[in-house]
């Protein structure tokens, strides 16, 4: 009797496992619906905007999972580089919308104010536009992919460069909010620990358009190098004023910590020749870089190269959906996808083989740049020459250094 009674409680055991199996194998399927949340009209509009959405398009386009039945659905929105507006689609899109992944999120005050919610939706967010180091560093989350760059990357490849050929001593103008601050401090920490000092530095509003008081005293420090913690227009109106100024005719050399291709075609090679930049992704690196970047410049109305943002949105897209693949479905749970993303190894046309590490960064090469004199071009957007390639170990923030809650010492 005993071993009957055993034998019906192991029975009903199964069925009830396997009822449960059935039911967690139910809640996969193959729907998916990707956010693009960038900034359409603003500051950085061209590093991302609707060439962000573009390269989100051509990755589900390029993952071949329509063609297996699945059906994937790209909307977007413009957060207008607001916290606060971010917050609020980020909430509608997953209370109503149903999103499941959030992609671009351009500026890292607005990544940031995501990051939370991301968290609290279960819903992944797939970071190419935000500089900050904060997402896998104090501010990591487990729904967090960090692609392209941060600020650690950058300071790392110009800081270090620029100092060790002599430019010793520093003045910093920066973009007074999270981006800016980390940017010149991770770049003021590599200057330092490299034999340089920082002579002092200022900030500035958002979206400036006047840089004359900030460059009058960057010019008056006598700092060997005027360091720009700043992007997109900020960059592009504080060269051109530097320009004006003759600041580089009077001994003074200018270093653009964050400078992206459609950057340097706005200033025109005149102007930004002689500028060292470090990115991840330049189009014409190698035959995959090339491919992409020419079927993407045929579909964009103005006919612009992707920058290093739009390539992040295309390769972290692309993985994101191999992850859900190898799941064998849609789980529509943030965690669970990107656990699968950290566990798979990355390979793509446009950065290569590489991981997702634990604190959720993407790493990959680094790639220090000279922007091309203009007799140098050999014709529109061939605009960088290589000056050094960083090993993907180097090139991001060590694990042993990181303040991420995810990362075990």
């Amino acid at each position: 009797m005993k071993s009957r009674l055993t034998a019906l409680m192991l029975s009903s055991a199964l069925v009830l496992s396997g009822a449960g199996m059935a039911g967690a194998q139910e809640k996969l399927d193959k729907n998916v619906k990707i956010g693009v949340l960038t900034d359409m009209s603003g500051l950085y509009s061209d590093i991302s905007g609707a060439g962000a959405v573009l390269a989100t398009q051509m990755a589900v386009e390029d993952s071949g999972l329509r063609e297996k039945g699945w059906k994937i659905d790209v909307i977007s929105a413009d957060h207008q580089l607001k916290p606060d507006v971010t917050a609020a689609i980020a909430r509608q899109w997953a209370d109503v919308e149903n999103v499941d992944a959030y992609v671009d999120v351009v500026a890292s005050s607005t990544a940031l104010a995501l990051n939370p919610i991301a968290v609290e939706k279960n819903r992944v967010h797939l970071n190419s536009g935000a500089a900050t180091s904060a997402l896998t560093g104090k501010s990591c989350t487990p729904n967090t992919v960090h692609w392209a760059y941060d600020t650690y990357e950058v300071a790392n490849g110009t800081g270090k460069a620029v100092t060790k050929a002599g430019g010793d001593t520093w003045f910093f103008i920066t973009a007074d909010y999270a981006f800016g601050v980390a940017l010149e401090g991770d770049t003021r920490a590599v200057v330092e620990k490299n034999g340089g000092k920082v002579l002092g530095g200022v900030k500035h509003p958002l979206n400036s358009s006047d840089f004359s008081s900030f460059l009058l005293q960057a010019q008056s420090s006598k700092a060997k190098i005027i360091g720009l913690a700043n992007a997109g227009g900020d960059t592009t109106n504080a060269v051109k004023q530097a320009a004006e100024f003759g600041i580089v005719q009077g001994g003074q050399k200018l270093a653009s910590l964050l400078l992206f291709i459609t950057d340097v075609h706005s200033l025109g090679l005149k102007v930004a020749n002689g500028l060292q930049l470090t990115e991840s992704f330049y189009w014409d690196t190698n035959d995959g870089t090339r491919n992409f970047s020419k079927r993407f410049a045929a579909r964009m109305k103005n006919g612009a190269m992707p920058s290093m943002v739009q390539a992040g949105d295309y390769a972290s897209t692309l993985h994101y959906l191999k992850a859900l693949e190898a799941l064998g479905g849609n789980p529509h749970d943030g965690v669970k996808a990107v656990a699968k993303m950290k566990e798979l190894p990355t390979d793509d046309p446009l950065f290569g083989k590489g991981v997702v590490r634990a604190d959720g960064r993407k790493i990959h090469p680094a790639y220090l740049f000279e922007v091309k004199k203009p007799e140098e071009s050999k014709g529109p957007w061939d605009y960088y020459k290589l000056v050094t390639t960083i090993p993907a170990e180097e090139a991001f923030r060590p694990l042993s250094e990181s303040d991420c809650p995810l990362v075990k010492k």
